[in-house]
């Protein structure tokens, strides 16, 4: 009956080397907004092709929404 009594401890010991300690958890905050270069209004969207629009965009359209530009060539 005592045989499971040395399994269940190294069991407990390999578990307790295997807990975390001192993990550095990641901040939430933002980064200081200050430590970016001001380079300036955008440049306007000057393409000749646009895919999956219905027409040309510009940037006057898109202020207020968060917008994902994708640029990459056909090669």
């Amino acid at each position: 009956m005592r045989s499971w009594i040395p399994s269940i401890l190294l069991v407990a010991l390999a578990l307790a080397g295997c807990s975390p300690k001192d993990v550095p958890t990641p901040s939430l905050e933002s980064p200081n907004p200050t430590s970016y270069p001001d380079l300036g209004a955008a440049p306007e969207l000057t393409n000749d092709t646009w895919l999956n629009t219905s027409g040309p965009l510009h940037l006057a359209d898109l202020r207020g929404k968060v917008v994902l530009i994708d640029m990459w060539t056909f090669g």
